[in-house]
């Protein structure tokens, strides 16, 4: 599964990722749900909900705090031709956490669970959560396992760190292992799959049903070829960089066409050159991200 990453899984870098190396499912980025019930939902997160193709599942994710709103937002959806619903129960981020949205809602349970029961009446198709370990306590999920089986939900992506830690740390798949064997329902691992090799471990280590890829997948979309043993686990050096700017090229010509003036895109394009890290392409996204237009931005991709 393609995660769902704010700023970065919108329309344009679906349709390229489904394209290029064809995930099984794909993440809208998370749709905010206003607490008012008329039009809750932004007009480009309506084209956002409906932009599928190739056959690919669209999974819509929401975030929010108030149910009748939720509420609302899922049946928009839903007849705008949504077919598969996910609640964030992982954001920790700013008024997410603030307000009691993403990942702070697992500080309330009760209430977690009065939503996520209403939800799952409404919501024809898939329902899942996709949920962080804890709000502070890492063994904190166990807890809502039969909660999350009791309200319906379909299946479960865990990303087994807490709120509170963000990205630091490691991801403790050891947990991710521990909540598949505690509960019957599909569980998908994410977090920290930066290789192919690490996603096969994963898999095998916790024996989840399936792996969602987020900043590993947007460094390099072909990650999902190579867990599959389609292409090389491990490109050389010229590769990797040619890999990068083929990925770019296409990118850039699908972000001209969805967003309006220079600045936007280039800002676009540098957001996903934040999650590159590979040493052997370091070099390349820093003078990236260094450019001040895109056509200093094209000559780089371009040169050889």
């Amino acid at each position: 599964m393609l995660a769902p990453m704010q700023g970065l899984t919108n329309r344009a870098l679906r349709a390229l990722f489904i394209e290029r190396v064809h995930p099984d499912v794909v993440f809208t980025e998370f749709v905010r749900v206003k607490a008012s019930v008329k039009k809750n939902i932004t007009e480009n997160d309506r084209q956002e909900v409906v932009s599928t193709v190739g056959g690919v599942p669209l999974v819509v994710q929401l975030i929010g705090n108030d149910t009748e709103a939720l509420l609302a937002a899922a049946n928009t959806v839903q007849e705008l031709g949504a077919e598969h619903l996910n609640i964030n129960l992982g954001c920790p981020y700013g008024r997410m956490t603030s307000n009691t949205a993403g990942g702070a809602l697992l500080r309330e349970p009760d209430a977690l669970a009065r939503m996520l029961a209403r939800l799952r009446r409404e919501i024809e198709g898939s329902f899942s959560v996709k949920v962080r370990s804890g709000f502070d306590d890492p063994a904190q999920i166990f807890s809502l396992l039969t909660l999350f089986a009791d309200c319906g939900i379909d299946f479960i992506v865990v990303h087994p760190r807490t709120v509170k830690q963000l990205y630091s740390g490691a991801a403790d798949h050891r947990i991710t292992g521990e909540v598949v064997r505690q509960t019957p329902l599909p569980v998908i691992a994410n977090g920290d799959i930066f290789s192919a090799a690490t996603g096969q471990r994963v898999l095998a280590e916790t024996g989840a049903a399936g792996l969602m890829l987020g900043r590993g997948a947007i460094a390099d979309p072909l990650l999902f070829q190579r867990l599959r043993g389609s292409y090389p686990g491990e490109s050389a050096p010229d590769d990797k960089v040619n890999e990068l700017r083929e990925y770019l090229r296409e990118l850039l010509g699908r972000y001209q066409e969805l967003f309006c003036g220079e600045h936007q895109i280039l800002c676009k394009m540098k957001e996903v050159l934040c999650h590159v890290h590979d040493p052997e392409v370091v070099p390349l996204a820093r003078q990236l991200k260094r450019s001040k237009s895109l056509i200093r931005f094209e000559e780089l991709l371009i040169s050889s």
